[in-house]
């Protein structure tokens, strides 16, 4: 996965979920732990995502994320380029599949 589609998913499951944990972050990404820490403190770094402590928790580690204004322009901008991406993947695919077909189709059949 791309650096560029992690903080991009980051964005979006902190501003849908901002009390989840970096584990649960980890499980919704597919990716390590470490990896989400890593990932999320570049977030932090950059101004795109706040950490609060949660007041009332009981457990010193457990954070609520928010994203900051500059973070939901970043957003925005990241859903415009991961569509961008997703668009031409999906015609590369489109593509492969269109000339896969065809050469089935041209080929004489090899079950007869």
């Amino acid at each position: 996965m791309q650096r560029e589609d992690i903080q991009y998913r980051l964005l979006r499951l902190l501003q849908d979920n901002p009390q989840l944990t970096q584990r649960d972050l980890a499980a919704e990404l597919g990716v390590s732990v470490g990896s989400t820490h890593y990932s999320l403190k570049a977030l932090i770094d950059k101004g795109w995502v706040k950490a609060n402590n949660f007041a009332q928790s009981g457990q010193k580690q457990r954070y609520l994320y928010q994203l900051t204004p500059t973070g939901i322009t970043r957003k925005a901008r990241l859903t415009r380029e991961f569509l961008q991406r997703k668009r031409a993947e999906h015609e590369a695919i489109r593509q492969e599949i269109e000339a896969l077909e065809a050469e089935l189709n041209a080929e004489p059949d090899a079950d007869k």
